[in-house]
């Protein structure tokens, strides 16, 4: 009997002792919410869990590699890439992707810094490939939102800004938009789609997260706008020079004019002064002619030898009155 019992307890506790091992070795393994596994099994792939849960493996046989399910972010290297117009610019990208067949990727890179450096290299082709074959404007700009500003700001615009606008066309430089940077980017993201899949990934965007002139082509861009800032400022000067000339030319005619009609008004005042003269010098005459001679010759007097030093004769009827009041000698 004891004999029976004790082999019954070491049975029991040989299970236990197995099942302590067994789960020591961890048979069991749970996949996680946002997590995906590959099972690998002497080197191969046995199966893959892409749902969250509790799952049997192989002890010291079955391997279990995580990977994330999650949406993935990839921050790409700033590189110098031509537009169309052979302007070199700085363009720094972002972008979105994520792990759709753990297997492929597995067979594909193994660990997550592999797959970066590969996706990078694709992200970075794409996106050269599609900058060089558009234009600076259609990079940087989404929409033809400030052309359309621009002619509505021209329609307000008075008559001197339309002349300035006439003499420069600043506004040349905003080129039409036909795709924008929102088209670009999705170009962008077909092009790497089309090497990705074979990966198990899919990528969802690529964004452009700066975007920064090359040293040698800020240069240019800011020569650029100082050679347009001046011609702007000389047609500033020309136009207040011109406005100069006519305002000049007004007030020299306004000028002119007043002066004319002065003179006119003057020379008006004065006939009708002489005229009034006259009409009195003729009414006083009437009434004493021998006085009228005697006034006229003082004031003739007044006239005449107020700048004479030396009179040699007097013996002339002009001057008569200065011997007597009648003019009597």
């Amino acid at each position: 009997m004891n004999k029976t019992i004790k082999k019954t307890l070491s049975f029991i506790i040989g299970i236990i002792v197995l099942g302590a091992i067994l789960i020591a070795t961890g048979p069991l393994y749970i996949v996680e919410e946002g997590k995906q596994v590959v099972i690998t099994r002497f080197g191969g792939i046995a199966t893959t869990h892409t749902e969250a849960g509790l799952y049997i493996k192989i002890p010291f046989i079955d391997q279990v590699t995580t990977y994330p399910k999650l949406v993935l972010s990839l921050d790409g290297d700033s590189q110098r890439i031509p537009t169309k117009e052979n302007q070199f610019i700085i363009v720094d990208t972002t972008s979105r992707w994520k792990i759709t067949d753990p297997a492929k990727f597995y067979q594909s890179f193994k660990t997550l810094d592999n797959a970066y450096n590969k996706l990078s290299d694709i992200i970075d082709s794409s996106t050269r490939t599609v900058i060089t074959q558009n234009r600076l404007s259609e990079i940087v700009r989404s929409s033809n939102i400030i052309n359309e500003q621009n002619t509505v700001a021209n329609q307000d615009q008075d008559d001197e800004t339309k002349a300035i606008e006439s003499l420069v066309n600043v506004n040349n430089v905003n080129e039409s938009v036909t795709k924008g940077r929102g088209e670009l980017c999705k170009q962008m993201t077909l092009e790497a789609n089309k090497l990705v899949p074979e990966y198990g990934i899919e990528l969802i965007d690529i964004v452009p997260r700066q975007i920064k002139y090359s040293d040698e082509l800020t240069e240019s861009v800011y020569n650029r706008m100082i050679k347009e800032r001046n011609q702007v400022a000389q047609a500033y000067r020309s136009l207040g020079e011109g406005k100069k000339a006519e305002w000049m030319g007004r007030l020299e005619s306004d000028k002119r004019t007043i002066e004319s009609e002065a003179y006119r008004k003057s020379e008006e005042t004065k006939g009708k002064a002489d005229a009034e003269a006259s009409r009195i010098y003729t009414s006083a005459y009437a009434k004493d002619p021998e006085f009228y001679r005697f006034w006229k010759s003082m004031e003739s007097y007044k006239e005449t030898l107020k700048n004479t030093d030396t009179t040699y004769s007097t013996n002339m009827d002009y001057f008569k009155y200065l011997y007597s009041a009648d003019g009597n000698r």
